[in-house]
């Protein structure tokens, strides 16, 4: 009898274990994918914990440089920040993990794909939506959605009871006060004592960031280049590194980020689904990236696009948090914001110090500052009495508002 194929999206943990197990109790045959997305964990030991579990195949996709260049690059060219605060770290990294897992089940001719989300995040959501959005053919298993397996799995005593019964080596080690989701964009903390919102997290929660006061007592100055929005440049101008590939680039931005103190943040968000959920973060390159590229779309973007792009910046860190990745609406906002990038060139110098990542200076080519017209000092080519008719014509409505405001005070007197 030929068994039904999925495709589990696998983390080596105990809950997508004991779904592998569980998914071949049920009759499937199950293969598992590992996206290698920059994640400080042992891989090859996840891969062949899957094969000993029962997984008939694994794949392991080192999908690291995807993710800078189409992915978190492309996210910057919208300063996607959700809810003016959070920089996407797990949002952007789940449409790639999606993809690449519709294209493993396309190539295995499986019908299925699952994954361990609970029903009460967001992840869910992203990872679903994408599946169909990839592949409307596409069956989605989520365990954490059948009632026969909630019934089976009321508890994490129960996961690891069924752990036992099946041989499924379980880490040996008590697990952290709370989860983490880490990819090379960020480390995340959240659920657990994390969901006391007065809880002031202790210095261990924080993994892979300094704390801003043990961070060194010394400005590290970095300069980072722009071409059509994209960084393709990062020299360090205290020891001369230099860093011109995509992930490497990413990555040295990352460490000196780290180093520094950058890209903490301790937040409440709003969940998709209608929940409120705190959330810890560590971000540091991006925290770096995402205000460079901020300062250097200041001097070369014409004011009415930036205006306007600004409008439509929290509605595509919307889509990215909810899921929306491969939709039609971001298309949209992705082609927009690609127009908007063709003109941001240009190099932007940096501090790093404590936590703060400060901007120093600026130039473009294909800057829009002009010294002399804005200059107090120097007349230019701007006729300053023309700012007289300027104003007038621009008070005719207020004038007009005024009249009426007085009129009206008049009448009810």
């Amino acid at each position: 009898m030929v068994k039904d194929r999925v495709v589990l999206a696998y983390s080596g943990g105990l809950d997508t274990s004991v779904i592998l197990s569980w998914l071949i109790d049920e009759g499937y045959d199950v293969i598992c994918f590992i996206a290698d997305m920059g994640q400080d964990e042992d891989l090859n030991a996840a891969k062949e914990k899957a094969i000993e579990c029962g997984a008939i195949k694994f794949y392991l996709e080192d999908l690291r440089e995807e993710f800078v260049t189409d992915f978190i690059f492309q996210a910057l060219k919208g300063n996607a920040m959700y809810e003016n605060r959070y920089l996407l770290g797990t949002s952007i990294a789940r449409p790639l993990i999606a993809k690449k897992q519709i294209e493993i089940a396309q190539k295995e001719n499986a019908k299925y794909v699952a994954h361990g989300s609970t029903g009460k995040g967001n992840d869910q959501v992203r990872f679903e939506l994408s599946y169909y959005a990839l592949d409307p053919t596409i069956h989605v298993i989520a365990p954490w959605k059948i009632t026969k397996y909630l019934q089976q799995f009321q508890g994490r005593s129960d996961m690891l009871n069924y752990a036992e019964q099946k041989g499924i080596p379980v880490k040996a080690s008590i697990s952290k006060p709370y989860s983490e989701d880490g990819n090379l964009m960020h480390l995340s903390h959240e659920a657990g004592i994390l969901e006391d919102t007065m809880l002031t997290p202790s210095e261990d929660v924080y993994e892979i960031t300094k704390s801003p006061m043990n961070a060194p007592d010394k400005q590290t100055i970095i300069e980072i280049e722009f071409k059509n929005g994209v960084p393709v440049k990062v020299t360090n101008k205290e020891d001369g590194t230099v860093k011109n590939k995509p992930l490497d680039l990413f990555l040295y931005l990352n460490e000196l980020g780290k180093e520094n103190g950058i890209g903490r943040s301790d937040i409440v968000e709003n969940r998709f689904v209608g929940i409120k959920s705190r959330g810890v973060y560590e971000t540091p390159g991006a925290t770096i990236l995402w205000a460079a590229h901020r300062d250097i779309e200041g001097i070369a973007m014409d004011r009415e696009v930036m205006h306007l792009k600004h409008m439509l910046e929290p509605k595509f860190a919307e889509l990215i948090y909810n899921g929306f990745w491969y939709s039609p609406e971001m298309d949209f906002l992705m082609a927009a914001f690609n127009k908007s990038q063709e003109y941001i060139d240009g190099k932007v110098v940096i501090g790093l110090y404590k936590g703060n990542v400060m901007i120093l200076g600026r130039d473009s080519l294909t800057s829009l500052y002009n010294k002399e017209l804005s200059s107090m000092d120097v007349e230019g080519g701007f006729d300053q009495t023309d700012s007289k008719g300027f104003i007038r014509i621009n008070a005719i409505r207020l004038k007009a508002h005024k009249v009426i405001v007085n009129k009206k005070k008049i009448g009810l007197k």
